[in-house]
């Protein structure tokens, strides 16, 4: 079968089941295994698709983004195990960022024995934070609705008066080419603040994170050390070359 008749059959298929697994994929267009993942490959570079374990997945829209409820209960064992490691990286001390969003949410629960600063934008952290008796600063600013992240001018302002040991971050995208990305600029805006205002920098992906694209760029993918749980090899290729990855289990 030739190339461009084997992409058709591989768009057709991923955009009827929206996940297709390569072994799906082998037998539909009667090609070997390792042809099937030159292929995928050669469509993500395209922006037809995303790689993800063992398959491929439909591109969603850049502007999308989904409500605290919808985003805490998606992959939630993979959110906890990257979090619990990502807390073990604090220390004594330390003065850390902590970003908007439901997997630094889940760090909290880690960082309880840690004397520690925590300075966050995250609206939904702040009882958790106070039950556990942290020192903790909030940005000023606009509340996101849908996230529950200030953002905006006065967030700005806040975050600039702060230096960070470690910056722990959330994002809609990892991409290998096109950086860190979110739906929102001046949440990206807020993203990018904390990144350089910070010794290190982890952004937290699980691997539904991998591959995909949002509106509005945050920064390269070198500007940050990845924790995830993707540990598919031909995906994680990519980005290897250009950062440090740690693959956590969950």
């Amino acid at each position: 079968m030739l190339t461009p008749e084997r992409h058709r059959l591989i768009l057709e298929r991923v955009n009827e089941k929206e996940v297709v697994k390569i072994q799906e994929l082998v037998e539909i267009t009667a090609s070997s295994e390792s042809t099937i993942r030159r292929d995928l490959q050669i469509l993500e570079e395209q922006k037809y698709i995303k790689r993800v374990h063992g398959g491929a997945s439909l591109l969603q829209g850049k502007r999308i983004e989904l409500g605290i409820p919808e985003k805490s209960t998606k992959n939630l064992q993979d959110k906890i195990a990257i979090s619990k490691f990502a807390a073990s990286l604090v220390e004594d001390g330390d003065c850390i960022y902590l970003d908007a969003g439901t997997t630094t949410y889940q760090m909290i629960q880690f960082l309880t024995d840690k004397d520690i600063l925590v300075v966050t934008n995250g609206l939904t952290h702040i009882e958790s934070l106070l039950d556990n008796n942290m020192s903790t600063y909030l940005l000023g600013g606009l509340i996101k609705s849908k996230t529950r992240a200030l953002i905006g001018s006065g967030a700005l302002t806040s975050l600039e008066h702060y230096r960070f040991d470690k910056c722990f971050l959330g994002v809609n995208g990892v991409h290998y080419q096109y950086g860190y990305t979110t739906p929102d600029p001046e949440e990206a805006l807020i993203k990018k603040t904390a990144i350089h205002l910070s010794r290190e920098t982890f952004v937290l992906a699980d691997s539904s994170k991998f591959g995909d694209v949002s509106f509005s760029k945050i920064e390269k993918i070198n500007k940050a050390k990845i924790i995830t749980t993707e540990t598919d090899p031909d995906v994680l290729a990519s980005y290897e070359a250009k950062t440090k990855i740690k693959v956590v289990t969950a």
